[in-house]
């Protein structure tokens, strides 16, 4: 069947049975591989038109924003409504690609699915059209992108970060069961995140509707970690399998891996048949329950997905009524006095919330000048160290990765001819979450500030203490240079050893708020940043070309005098993101740059990072242990600098 497949994809396009039947067959993703390989031989390969920089449909007229991504069929832009400046994800997909008419009945099925649903936790389809050249689907923006790009840069997520984000994909699965919808391709990728931090389930591709009770769908489809025995073993398969997905969602955010993963999709099918999947040991016993209820083998075992937010995971334990964005990338702070306090948000029924205890005694609640030691809930915590997230020996081992990856790139493309590969090899979803934006340099006698691109300010002093006020003003983050982090609130008391930091940063941020910010620009607390742990600059230096700076969650970022230029980098994603001297962002993908190529410039600058990299690893290692030392002496102002 692969060489029938692969002779159709070499004449021209194979049948729809064939195809079907390929993607279906235990070696799909090979044979998906094989399809990719044969078909980028071909010559005669569909040269899809640009978008065009206006789209117009009626008396609506959309404006081309940035590049979202692309995927399959689709490319996806940010369109923007000129009459109410109302902001869409365009999924932007070529008529050259709808040829056969089962690929026109496929996106016609997904349109007439997805519009017909309207709920908080459901990506919204606000409309579609087309023109001579393109099908446009109207969706609902997340600019918070999705569960992959969190599993990516976080591992695995604290238990009332999972809590959160389960309860919503219940939810939002539950609303599409009522409406008499399967999802079938449940996935982190296909779970997206609003600019609230709200769970948004999207990609409806290949849904389908059950139009009489005890159907069972034939169709063998999905991805091959999140797959039910059911549909692998051709039982027919209904409802259970969305279920069983969230099962592998559940565990992926709690384990950071999913439970069937192999390095062969043989094994990987194998053990989803046979159920072989192991708990960590870390993981809470309530979740686990969770887990194996979920993942049971035998689809009538598993529970309702209206019966998910009864299990007692979230009930015994501490429920946030809102993330906040800092979580995409450093574990969030919960206080310990708040872990009953909003305990059952929803509460499913009223023995279930008499279920929960609700009080916390008096003696817990914060009082003025307490630092607020917290630890992620299923954490073991040790003196109260809370940089749970990001110790020392992963940072480091970050560096290395970051080193391998940017290595990697730069010898593949040393002695081979540039290719202008860069609209291949762009990812706009790993764009960094955070990134320093402006930084003034009095080393000489306090230390080096900075502010984030969320308007929070930092300072990073001269004995390697760190400090972080949040945009609003009101939460502040201190790290003591072993790694300790303490948590207090403005406009109280403070210790006496923190007031004349607290008097630095106030120093700093005033000049910033002068000089490098709007003037009056204000940022309103939103609900969500209390709980913010946000990532703090952990080492920098500066050369004649660039000063370098690295952040606490693994991000490097070099910023070039002499263009003001900027490369930030991404281990955890490996990705690296271009901002030149316009303020125009591309994120590339490291691994893209290494098979395709990347342009002179690109590689050039990577090659500096390169270099830079290599200072901080060896710096690392002469520390024996102890936190990269600043090597802000080697190049000491007077006066404040800025970029």
């Amino acid at each position: 069947m692969i060489e029938t497949l692969l002779s159709q994809l070499q004449a021209g396009a194979p049948s729809r049975k064939d195809w079907l039947s390929a993607c279906c067959h235990p070696d799909a993703v090979l044979i998906r591989c094989m399809a990719r390989m044969s078909l980028s031989k071909r010559t005669e390969k569909p040269v899809l038109k640009e978008v065009p920089e206006t789209v117009v449909n009626g008396k609506h007229v959309y404006k081309k924003g940035r590049f979202l991504g692309k995927g399959g069929f689709a490319r996806c832009y940010e369109l923007m409504d000129t009459k109410t400046k109302t902001i869409l994800a365009g999924k932007i997909v070529s008529k050259t690609l709808l040829v056969k008419q089962y690929q026109k009945d496929k996106m016609a099925q997904e349109i007439h699915i997805h519009r017909s649903l309207d709920h908080q936790h459901v990506v919204r389809l606000h409309g579609f059209f087309e023109d001579t050249d393109n099908v446009y689907i109207l969706l609902e923006l997340c600019p918070r992108r999705s569960l992959m790009e969190l599993h990516k840069r976080r591992g695995p997520i604290t238990d009332p970060e999972a809590r959160y984000l389960s309860l919503q994909v219940a939810e939002g699965v539950e609303y599409i069961h009522n409406c008499h919808i399967i999802h079938r391709d449940l996935k982190l990728g296909n779970v997206f995140l609003n600019e609230e931090m709200q769970v948004k389930i999207g990609d409806f591709g290949l849904a389908t509707t059950i139009e009489k009770e005890g159907e069972r769908k034939k169709t063998l489809c999905g991805t091959p970690n999140y797959i039910a025995p059911e549909v692998l073993d051709k039982r027919g398969h209904s409802y259970e399998v969305d279920v069983w997905a969230v099962g592998c969602i559940v565990y992926t955010m709690l384990a950071g891996r999913p439970p069937f993963e192999t390095a062969s999709l043989k094994e990987t099918y194998q053990k989803i048949k046979t159920n072989t999947y192991r708990i960590p040991s870390t993981m809470n016993p309530d979740a686990a329950k969770l887990v194996q209820a979920l993942l049971q083998g035998e689809p009538s075992r598993r529970p309702k997905i209206s019966d998910v937010r009864h299990f007692e995971f979230f009930h015994n334990g501490y429920l946030p009524n809102r993330l906040p964005t800092s979580c995409l990338t450093m574990a969030p702070k919960f206080d310990q006095h708040m872990d009953e306090m909003r305990r059952v948000r929803r509460a499913p029924s009223p023995s279930k919330a008499l279920s929960a205890r609700q009080i916390v005694n008096e003696d817990m609640m914060k009082s003025p000048g307490r630092p607020l030691h917290t630890v992620p809930e299923n954490a073991q915590p040790s003196s109260q160290r809370s940089d749970t997230s990001s110790p020392r020996q992963t940072i480091d081992q970050s560096v290395r990765s970051l080193y391998k990856q940017i290595t990697e790139v730069v010898k593949a493309t040393n002695n081979r001819e540039m290719l202008a590969a860069e609209d291949e090899t762009e990812a706009p979803e790993c764009l960094p979450v955070f990134w320093i934006s402006k930084w003034v340099d009095y080393s000489d006698k306090y230390g080096i500030g900075y502010q984030l691109c969320d308007n929070s300010v930092g300072v990073l002093y001269n004995d390697s203490s760190k400090l972080v006020l949040d945009a609003a003003g009101n939460n502040m983050q201190y790290v003591e240079k072993d790694d300790r982090e303490e948590y207090y609130m403005m406009n109280r008391e403070m210790p006496r050893a923190m007031e004349k930091k607290l008097t630095l940063l106030k120093y700093f941020r005033s000049y910033m708020n002068e000089h490098l910010i709007k003037a009056g620009e204000k940022f309103a607390p939103k609900e969500g940043d209390e709980l913010a742990r946000l990532p703090c600059l952990r080492n920098w230096f500066r050369t004649r070309s660039a000063i370098v700076l690295y952040l606490s969650n693994g991000t490097l970022q070099l910023n070039f005098f002499q263009d003001h230029t900027k490369l930030i980098l991404c281990p955890q994603l490996g990705s690296v993101t271009y901002i030149d001297a316009q303020k125009n962002f591309r994120t590339f993908k490291l691994s893209l740059l290494h098979e395709l190529g990347c342009s002179a410039d690109l590689r050039n600058r990577l090659k500096y990072a390169e270099g830079m990299v290599e200072r901080l690893i060896a710096k690392s290692e002469k520390s024996l242990g102890t936190a990269l030392p600043s090597l802000s002496n080697l190049h000491v102002a007077s006066q404040p600098q800025q970029v």
